[in-house]
């Protein structure tokens, strides 16, 4: 499985406080069956101001740290990047990371305030060359209002990226309900970990593909953390990547593919 957005870098950000930290949540993402991880810290003016050259060597040495410990994780970075003014400016320049150098960046909305204009940047960007992943949506305060916000993003040509633990309900019954509610309808592209630490929000993946499968059937849930988040890894071109299952072949958003309280009564 590939996990395309991790806190995992010690000591850079609200992420692994040490290397030890580091090392523990790098052997439980193994264990799980993660191949491959993308480590993505918080770019966040003024929080957390971390660059594109900090994370790129933080991730070297953490590499070394992995083959040290005998650790078979294959590490890539990219960075959690916070809605910036100069966004498509500064991923042309390289001063942004993408994701392991492709056209796929971790989008991160603000958590409790509503993003003015949001369909609008979504379309500049995508207009620029750019795919944007968009983050944990469904943890977000203002979603419930904005719902159809989203919806629009995926059909403009943004990628909605799901926690896996919010599909368990380790983030709460509306996190959990937003994420159902996205996987019937038919938009989410893919799940990943957003992990933190070993306890409370530990990388694992495997229980959320388990819980989308419930959904989306067994096919969809593994393109959710096998096929979808590898091509973005290998930066392919979005039109040659599996749809999900909201959208036809050409793109075009078919509607919800919601089967309610029957589909997991029976499901």
């Amino acid at each position: 499985m590939y996990d395309l957005h991790a806190h995992m870098l010690p000591a850079i950000d609200d992420g692994a406080g040490d290397l030890e930290a580091a090392l523990q949540m790098a052997q439980i993402a193994v264990d799980d069956g993660i191949t491959h991880l993308a480590c993505t810290p918080h770019i966040y003016p003024g929080l957390f101001d971390n660059t594109h050259e900090g994370i790129k060597s933080a991730v070297a040495r953490f590499s070394v740290e992995l083959e040290q410990a005998n650790i078979p994780l294959t590490l890539g970075y990219g960075a959690d990047i916070q809605v910036q003014p100069e966004l498509v400016q500064d991923l042309r320049e390289g001063k942004l990371p993408t994701v392991n150098r492709s056209r796929y960046f971790l989008y991160e909305p603000p958590h409790h305030v509503p993003l003015p204009h949001f369909t609008r940047q979504i379309f500049d960007v995508v207009a620029a060359g750019y795919v944007p992943i968009v983050t944990h949506p469904e943890r977000l305060s203002w979603i419930e209002d904005h719902y159809d916000e989203f919806i629009e993003a995926a059909k403009s040509g943004a990628w909605m990226q799901l926690t896996s633990g919010s599909l368990t309900g380790r983030f709460g019954p509306n996190a959990r309900y937003w994420s159902e509610r996205m996987l019937e309808d038919g938009i989410v592209h893919l799940l990943a970990t957003d992990a933190h630490n070993t306890s409370s929000r530990p990388p694992l993946l495997a229980e959320g593909a388990e819980a989308a499968a419930r959904f989306v059937g067994r096919e969809e849930a593994d393109r959710l953390v096998m096929e979808r988040p590898q091509a973005a890894w290998n930066d392919a071109d979005p039109g040659t990547v599996s749809r999900p299952p909201g959208f036809d072949a050409e793109g075009n958003y078919q509607g919800s593919q919601k089967k309610g309280f029957w589909k997991k009564l029976f499901g």
